[in-house]
C-alpha cells in the first residue's frame, strides 16, 4: 500500500523520528530509544515512513538503518505554500483597507 507524505507527517512521533533521522542515519534501536512506546510501534512508524518515501531501510549487517529522505516533504510545502500567498494576500488587502479607512476618518475629523 502506497501510503503519502500527508499521512506520514499526521503523527507527531512519525515527526520526531524524521527529524531525528535527518539529522544522520540511525539505525532502528537508535530511533526507538528516543520514545517511550514500544519497539515494535516505533517499527510501524518507520514502516509508514517509508511506504511514503520519507525513509529508506538499508539492511547493513545485522542492523537495519534508517536514513532521511526530504523531497517527498516538499509536495507538502507546495500544499501550504498555496495557502500562505492566499492568506498573506488577505492580510495585506486588510491592512492596506483599514489604513485607507484610518485616513479617510482622519481626513474628515479635520
Amino acid at each position: 500500500m502506497r501510503r503519502n507524505v500527508f499521512q506520514a507527517i499526521s503523527d507527531p512521533t512519525r515527526r520526531e523520528i524524521i527529524s531525528l533521522v535527518s539529522k544522520q542515519p540511525l539505525n532502528l534501536n537508535a530511533v526507538a530509544e528516543n520514545f517511550s512506546v514500544s519497539r515494535p510501534a516505533i517499527s510501524k512508524h518507520i514502516k509508514i515512513l517509508a511506504q511514503c518515501g520519507l525513509l529508506t531501510v538499508k539492511q547493513q549487517g545485522r542492523e537495519r538503518f534508517c536514513k532521511a529522505n526530504l523531497q517527498p516533504l516538499s509536495e507538502v510545502a507546495d500544499w501550504i505554500e498555496q495557502y500562505r500567498k492566499f492568506w498573506t494576500d488577505k492580510l495585506d488587502a486588510l491592512n492596506d483597507f483599514l489604513k485607507s479607512d484610518q485616513s479617510t476618518n482622519n481626513t474628515s475629523l479635520k
